[in-house]
């Protein structure tokens, strides 16, 4: 069975130099050549792994949409309705980690996720919405009198604040990973406070 520390694959590879380069430089301003120079395979190399970048693109955003879903379901499961305050900083801590560890993630899909596939594009929102309303549950086994409307505008909001890492500066210029995690998770709580206040 494979884990996170195994060897990435070559197509996860791909992927990663691909999410990278997109958000550095755009979708249109980067070729399949420079994708694949970035992990040793000649451009048209790429084609035996995806049918294009138009492809590339969708998994990338389609599968994190589709990552962070399924780890909040397992984080609900694993915290099987015992503590409601333990799940919401679990799914805190589950979104902090996508947001300091997929940064060029969070920038592709707030520059290029109109370039999908309409069919694509509903995938993605479908799988947000869902996401979503893991959180205004949790939020509201944690403070009951947080209307439910309420609830979902704070769960944006606070994605919007999570979801902010790649306006931070350079990864080396943050205080350190763990520092910063706790920092997000000390803001994430203080704003669902604040809105049930």
């Amino acid at each position: 069975m494979a884990t996170r520390t195994d060897a990435p694959s070559r197509r996860e590879q791909i992927l990663k130099e691909a999410a990278r380069l997109f958000a550095e430089r755009g979708f249109h301003g980067v070729g399949v050549d420079e994708i694949g120079a970035a992990v040793g395979i000649s451009g048209p190399g790429l084609y035996r792994h995806f049918a294009g970048k138009d492809a590339m693109l969708a998994e990338l955003l389609v599968g994190i949409s589709g990552r962070l879903l399924t780890g909040g379901k397992r984080r609900v499961a694993e915290a099987g309705g015992q503590d409601p305050e333990a799940l919401l900083d679990s799914l805190i801590e589950g979104h902090i980690d996508f947001a300091l560890d997929d940064r060029p993630l969070i920038t592709l899909h707030d520059r290029e996720l109109d370039r999908l596939r309409d069919s694509d594009r509903k995938l993605v929102r479908q799988l947000q919405r869902q996401y979503v309303e893991l959180w205004v549950a949790s939020l509201r086994e944690v403070y009951p009198g947080l209307a439910e409307p309420a609830a979902r505008s704070a769960v944006h909001s606070v994605f919007g604040l999570l979801n902010s890492t790649p306006h931070l500066g350079r990864p080396g210029s943050l205080p350190g990973r763990g520092a910063t995690a706790e920092l997000l998770h000390r803001m994430a709580r203080g704003a669902f406070a604040a809105a049930a206040a």
